[in-house]
């Protein structure tokens, strides 16, 4: 098998699995399209909050474990012998693509979400243990300030260094760091609306209690 075609078969379908936009199905089928509601994103926070925590943390398993499912298929694939690298570098190249399929969805005309539950479940896959961390500091950002912007910020700046700090210097731990800092810049790159809110002020907090009020998109 050549390496052009083991590259096809292997990242066509990351991408196609990744670009699975559950939080835009999930809410047609409760009748609101979540592109014209709330924040305009289709990840799990805004259906958490047009929704209800159910649906969103529906919506937040899902883009995590099809992450996941993106690493262990290149990893397992049929031509992640054939891919250039090897399969080890067959699990990195899905993931990546994995989260670029979910903030490019090409079911969503190349809309899609940040990038954070998707990352989340590709490090599970990938060095759990530098997630780990990650969680927990979005955990305690988001503990501290009810925002899941700040949290998803604090995750993507924590995990990168989770990979230097859990795992043994050499080539595996170089290739996960550098896939860490190009999903982190991807993160923080797509939260830019979010920073802009959070500095005059005017990003929203999190209602742990319940569905709030769908009301039009307003939010940049």
């Amino acid at each position: 098998m050549s390496a052009a075609l083991a590259s096809a078969i292997t990242l066509i379908p990351a991408y196609l699995l990744g670009s699975m936009p559950w939080g835009l199905w999930i809410g047609l089928l409760r009748g609101v399209d979540v592109r014209r509601q709330g924040s305009g994103n289709l990840g799990a926070t805004n259906v958490y909050r047009l929704l209800g925590p159910g649906l969103g943390i529906t919506v937040l398993i899902l883009d995590a474990a099809k992450g996941a499912l993106a690493v262990l298929w290149g990893l397992h694939g049929p031509a992640a012998a054939a891919f250039p690298g090897g399969a080890a570098w067959a699990a990195i190249a899905s993931g990546i693509t994995a989260i670029l399929g979910h903030m490019l969805s090409v079911f969503a005309r190349f809309r899609g979400g940040r990038g954070v539950a998707t990352t989340i479940g590709v490090f599970l896959a990938l060095a759990p243990g530098a997630m780990g961390l990650g969680l927990g500091a979005f955990v305690l950002a988001f503990a501290f300030t009810r925002r899941v912007s700040v949290g998803s910020l604090a995750l993507a700046v924590v995990f990168p260094i989770g990979v230097l700090v859990t795992m043994r210097a050499g080539l595996d731990r170089t290739r996960l760091f550098v896939l860490a800092l190009v999903a982190a810049l991807l993160i923080i790159v797509r939260h830019i609306p979010n920073i802009r809110r959070l500095a005059r002020g005017q990003e929203r907090e999190l209602n742990l209690r319940g569905k709030g009020t769908a009301t039009p998109r307003k939010e940049s």
